[in-house]
């Protein structure tokens, strides 16, 4: 699966473009590529998506790349916006992103 089959491509391009010379703000680019509207189980399909290596969490090395999981026109994540993701997403405090962390995260 590609993110494309859960996203629009042009709300992809207009979030990335938002985001191509600002701070990165999580929840402002999840409701710009349109998934706060989206079901908790169409979340968790796009974090399958995002996690890489497939071991269920997204961590810190995958988060850097995260804009690219959406498109390979996305930008890395600076070290310090990547900081800021991972601390505001990971409510366990195990430095990374578990699957129902990230849905709480885009819905909250």
């Amino acid at each position: 699966m590609v993110m494309t089959d859960l996203l629009k491509a042009e709300e992809i391009k207009k979030a990335l473009d938002a985001f191509a010379a600002e701070t990165f703000d999580p929840k402002k680019f999840f409701d710009l590529v349109g998934m706060t509207a989206m079901s908790a189980e169409s979340v968790k399909q796009v974090f399958r998506v995002l996690d890489v290596d497939g071991s269920g969490f997204i961590e810190e090395e995958e988060l850097k790349f995260v804009l690219k999981g959406f498109s390979e026109d996305g930008r890395d994540l600076t070290d310090d916006e990547t900081r800021v993701f991972l601390k505001a997403a990971d409510k366990d405090g195990d430095g990374k992103i578990g699957i129902d962390e990230f849905e709480a995260m885009v819905h909250e």
